[in-house]
């Protein structure tokens, strides 16, 4: 494993004149992002060492190197899921990556089912923190302590710093920002009314097939961390929905130019 991050690392840093500091995970229907970014360099997953390659429609499946907000940035257009087939080492790789290059900040998007009662589709939820329901944990097997300790903290999984800079530019920009839990699941399977109930009782807002798995290996590699969900569609008592991979990839649509911002404005001033 150490071979292969190191051999992945080694053949980007080749590619690229700058090493950066950030990196960001962009999710469903929420790669648009990328277009902000200036003097590109675009390296397809195909092309890239070890790397999965991403199958999700609505995932581009592009590494790309370039500034953001003044900073140079490491951003994903389409990330790996463990309902794909990869496991949970492969899901986590280019975080792995990331660490070896240097990267100190990781942001991420996701699209996901809103299960608290206040949300309505389109809403953006800064992560406070997450439930993990995944049936493979992202750290289980051999720890080497190079990537990270045995048993890494996660009191403080995503940063609070970066969350009250979020709320700050969201309020001073008139830009609506929830705050809740995320609850990662395996998927490919969208939640039964039932699982919705369960999870909102465990005190989960909102719910997804990602981000978790990611969050916990950019902890143990010691890198501070800031996730957004786009809510796309609801799983509220009384009012579940009948949903689409289409239809989320809509709603995160219709959402981008606002988390856009967000993130922007966030990687500037962070």
């Amino acid at each position: 494993m150490l071979q292969k991050i190191k051999e992945t690392a080694e053949f980007l840093l080749n590619k690229i004149p700058n090493r950066p500091e950030t990196a960001i995970i962009l999710g469903t229907g929420l790669g648009d992002l990328v277009s902000h970014i200036e003097n590109k360099i675009e390296i397809a997953y195909s092309e890239i060492p070890n790397f999965p390659i991403s199958t999700v429609e609505g995932h581009s499946g592009k590494l790309i190197f370039g500034s953001l907000g003044g900073k140079e940035i490491m951003a994903m257009q389409g990330r790996f899921h463990y309902y794909e087939g990869y496991s949970m080492k492969e899901v986590t790789f280019p975080v792995r990556v990331m660490k070896a290059f240097g990267i100190k900040t990781l942001f991420l998007s996701n699209a996901s089912g809103g299960m608290n009662p206040t949300f309505q589709v389109g809403d953006l939820m800064v992560i406070t923190d997450h439930i993990n329901c995944f049936p493979e944990h992202p750290l289980h097997g051999k720890n080497y302590e190079e990537l990270g300790p045995r048993f890494p903290d996660m009191s403080e999984a995503y940063d609070r710093n970066l969350i009250a800079l979020a709320l700050k530019i969201g309020k001073e920009n008139n830009v609506k920002l929830q705050r809740g839990v995320y609850v990662g699941t395996s998927g490919p399977t969208f939640e039964t009314p039932a699982e919705y109930r369960r999870f909102h009782l465990m005190g989960g807002d909102a719910v997804g097939m990602s981000t978790v798995p990611e969050v916990i290996v950019a902890r143990h590699g010691g890198m501070k961390v800031f996730a957004i969900s786009v809510i796309t569609d609801l799983g509220v008592v009384g009012i579940v929905e009948n949903v689409s991979h289409e239809e989320v990839q809509k709603a995160a649509a219709e959402a981008q130019p606002k988390m856009t911002f967000i993130m922007k404005e966030l990687i500037k001033q962070f």
